[in-house]
């Protein structure tokens, strides 16, 4: 299964994907998943996601839910085994959007 919901936020200092949750979007990941994002909605650290959040909402209000996304899941659990995609993605890919008024 392939899917590719919008990311709404991503964090170069972890490599952290953010996916606001919704009606739209399940809890769960598929084994590919592939998430487009602006290139302006990349930031440094996690402290510069939670003022755009509350500015993207309006009145300085938070999304419901989110799910931060930080790479293929792998777990050794299983007879110590390291197995990827236990608990989320097994591949996980970002397409990046240049939106930089110079490529407009």
């Amino acid at each position: 299964m392939l899917r590719s919901p919008g990311a709404k936020n991503a964090v170069s200092e972890t490599g952290s994907l953010m996916l606001q949750r919704g009606a739209d979007m399940p809890y769960t990941l598929p084994d590919t998943h592939i998430a487009v994002l602006k290139a302006s909605d990349i930031v440094g650290t996690y402290e510069e996601v939670w003022p755009r959040l509350r500015e993207r909402e309006g009145n300085g209000n938070m999304p419901r839910t989110f799910l931060w996304v930080m790479g293929p899941s792998r777990t050794g659990d299983i007879e110590q085994t390291i197995q990827l995609g236990a608990h989320g993605p097994r591949r996980l890919h970002i397409v990046l959007v240049d939106d930089t008024k110079e490529n407009s």
